[in-house]
């Protein structure tokens, strides 16, 4: 018997020791056969990759046999996917490469099968950090409100939620570093708690995912990618500043990563500091201000067949809760009211890659701890610490024939604690499991179908609070939340040109603690709360139509989506009153949403360099009885006249500038407590580049929004009802330097 565990053991190290094989080959343009320099290379799986050479030259070394995608884009150029065996110990592979005035594509990550964006079923939208900081964002939730269907529930500049597609808090789920961020998201004056500085790009699920990631999903994902680690045998380093004139604001990060053949490592620091924001009455915000500090690392190990890395995010935040404009200050440091907030996010993934077949384990753990400090009171009034640890184990199956398939486990264990004398949701223990299949079939190049189903379950227990009979009691919870969801997609290649998609699918929401257990005044809003502990599952269903025209030099898209949800939780005020404070009470009721979004971009021959894109959205929430949803966001038309410019040739230099004008339309479709907001327009102008200095690529960037320093609120703004208006003109200027 010893003798047969050696010979398993002897052939196991066989394959992962010398099954060591490479992938090289020159990379040229089609027509002019002349090579291309620091063009991508890049195996999505195994995250290896290379960038060609002056000579069109790369080469990848270390690869495991199997079948795998790779992708080769630069920008200008058509990008190519396509699957290569490896089997071999020196495979070449050489590539042509087409101009092309359209976006180069990138690879979804998001989605299980990590296909690009036209090759994927769902529709899913991508941006890329770099682009939202062109645009002036000066936060990552404010940049993400640029994506169409997405918006964002704000307090002020500092403190900004994801809505997608009318659905927010809970009903939105964020992914980073590969994990669920939990970060008490109910509270709509909790912000994302993320920094944009290492974040490489933000992906959108515009509708309920949770066949992927289970409950807190049936609204959308909004998955945050970490920069990627250095390509073996390299390093580098950067500088990148950015000022805001509105708010004096600063933001700078540095860092630093390098690579071997088998380790990799990467550092990363920001620290932002902001001063009151100034409406376009030319009045700052008192208590808008707000300060972060940011470290993200990352560590990792890669041989032939088995990868692993550990990355840490360490996050402070000390915000101001604006209620007012009083005092004129340019002070940086929050007065009370305000809140700090640590957050710790600790992720591992690792992947075993078999002959055919790949096994992926990510590990998380999260520590989110919130203090808020209130006036004339000593200590933080609200002290809460959430700890999550969660799991996600995939296997992805030997393709057989057409079929690619994923079968999954996920879950998480939750505590909450409270320390503060003030209380919003008692002490409590979340468990979750869950258990996946999803399947891909490519019949040919004109039809893909992917299908799955999903089983999940969830309990909640949480601890008396008070004396029963007194006002602010919350009674002991012991809850149980049951669903099954599934999947249906089917995309079409009509035409060379044509793509259409189509995709069912249905999500659920266990409720919150916040919605089963409040009982008291919620000074995040002025309220007092009154929880239901019978409260049951949401579960919805979504049917959403994407249809897609391109050619050359034109782009025509639209997207609809009906989304019924039944047992939709709802607060609404009783009419009575607390102390004071009006009472709102949680119900439910079912509700349907429904809109979409549609646009078009032009890029007429022979100016390749000029682009036209206009897009447009909308979306419309009732509940059954025909009253209108909360935090529903107006309808809006976007147009952008942009130019770039590249020039390949004597160094890497490239330019763009945008002229925008988005026009938000008045929203008269409100909930029985909001009142209705004007509509109002906003341009922003832009400018940037990448210079070459001493054989060094720098990039510049100017822009302005809301230069005609408008006076408007946004009907997402929560603080609206204290009658404060949104930020006025704001120049930001930024600057990278590679060291």
């Amino acid at each position: 018997m010893n003798k047969i565990y050696f010979s398993l053991l002897l052939a196991m190290l066989n394959s992962f020791v010398y099954a060591q094989n490479s992938l090289k080959g020159t990379i040229k343009e089609a027509g002019t056969n002349l090579p291309l320099e620091q063009v991508s290379i890049y195996f999505p799986q195994l995250e290896k990759g290379s960038v060609t050479a002056a000579n069109g030259s790369y080469e990848i070394l270390n690869l495991p046999s199997g079948n795998f995608k790779i992708v080769v884009s630069y920008i200008g150029y058509q990008t190519i996917s396509k699957a290569i065996l490896i089997d071999g110990k020196q495979i070449i592979n050489d590539f042509t490469l087409q101009e092309s005035a359209i976006e180069m594509e990138e690879v979804i990550i998001s989605t299980p099968f990590h296909k690009l964006q036209s090759e994927n079923v769902m529709k899913v939208e991508y941006a890329n950090i770099k682009d939202l900081k062109n645009k002036g964002s000066i936060t990552l939730a404010d940049g993400i409100s640029t994506i169409p269907g997405v918006e964002s529930v704000s307090t002020g500049i500092g403190i900004g939620k994801p809505v997608i597609r009318g659905l927010n808090a809970n009903r939105v789920l964020v992914y980073t570093q590969g994990i669920r961020l939990e970060n008490q998201q109910f509270g709509d004056e909790h912000g994302l708690g993320v920094n944009d500085a290492g974040i490489e790009s933000v992906e959108v699920i515009k509708g309920p995912a949770s066949l992927l990631y289970g409950s807190d999903a049936m609204g959308g994902v909004l998955y945050l990618n970490p920069e990627k680690f250095a390509f073996p045998n390299s390093t580098e380093s950067d500088v990148n500043l950015n000022y805001f004139t509105n708010t004096q604001g600063i933001s700078a990060n540095a860092g630093v990563k390098t690579a071997t053949d088998n380790f990799r490592f990467l550092l990363r620091g920001a620290i932002t500091s902001h001063t009151d924001y100034k409406t376009g009455n030319n009045e700052r915000v008192t208590n808008s201000r707000f300060k972060e500090y940011d470290i993200k690392s990352g560590i990792g190990y890669q041989i032939t067949n088995f990868k692993t890395e550990v990355r840490y995010n360490y996050n402070n935040s000390n915000l101001g809760i604006p209620e007012e404009i009083g005092e004129q200050s340019t002070n940086r440091t929050p007065i009370k009211p305000n809140q700090t907030i640590d957050n710790h996010i600790l992720s591992s993934k690792s992947s075993l890659l078999f002959n055919a077949s790949i096994l992926d384990v990510t590990l998380g753990y999260t520590s989110n701890i919130r203090k808020e400090f209130e006036e004339d009171e000593e200590g933080a009034a609200l002290h809460m610490n959430l700890n999550t640890f969660n799991y996600n184990i995939q296997y992805h199956a030997p393709k057989y024939g057409i079929l690619e398939t994923i079968l999954g486990a996920q879950g998480l264990h939750q505590n909450n604690s409270n320390f503060g004398e003030e209380l919003l949701v008692p002490d409590a223990t979340t468990n979750d499991i869950g258990f996946f299949g999803t399947s891909h079939l490519h019949f040919n190049e004109f039809n893909d179908i992917q299908v799955g189903l999903r089983y999940d379950h969830r309990t909640i227990k949480g601890d008396a609070n008070g004396t029963l009979g007194e006002e602010g009691y919350i009674a002991a919870l012991n809850r149980d939340f049951s669903s099954f969801n599934a999947a249906l997609g089917y995309k079409a290649n009509f035409a060379t040109n044509f793509v259409a998609r189509l995709n069912l699918a249905t999500g659920f929401r266990a409720p919150n603690l916040a919605e089963l257990t409040s009982n008291g005044v919620h000074e995040g809003t002025n309220r007092y709360e009154i929880g239901n502990a019978n409260l049951k599952n949401e579960q919805n269903i979504q049917t959403d139509v994407a249809l897609e025209y391109k050619n050359e030099h034109f782009e025509i898209y639209a997207n609809g989506f009906y989304n019924s949800i039944n047992d939709y939780v709802f607060i609404a005020p009783t009419g009575d009153e607390i102390e004071g404070n009006q009472v709102f009470a949680y119900n439910q009721q079912n509700a349907n949403l429904y809109g979409g979004e549609a646009g078009i971009h032009i890029h007429p021959h022979p100016l390749d360099w000029l682009h036209f894109e206009s897009s447009f959205q909308t979306v419309r929430g009732k509940l059954k009885d025909g009253d209108n949803l909360p935090l529903i966001p107006a309808n809006s038309i976007t147009n952008t006249l942009r130019g770039e410019f590249n020039k390949r040739s004597g160094g890497i230099n490239s330019g763009y500038t945008f002229i925008t004008l988005k026009s938000v339309f008045e929203q008269d479709q409100i909930s029985l407590f909001e009142t209705t907001t004007d509509g109002y327009s906003l341009l922003s102008i832009g400018l940037g580049g990448t210079i070459t200095i001493f054989n060094s690529p720098m990039d510049l960037r100017i822009s302005g929004n809301n230069l005609l320093d408008k006076n408007y609120v946004s009907h997402l703004s929560r603080l609206k009802y204290d009658g404060i208006t949104n930020i006025g003109r704001n120049i930001s200027l930024g600057i990278s330097v590679p060291l």
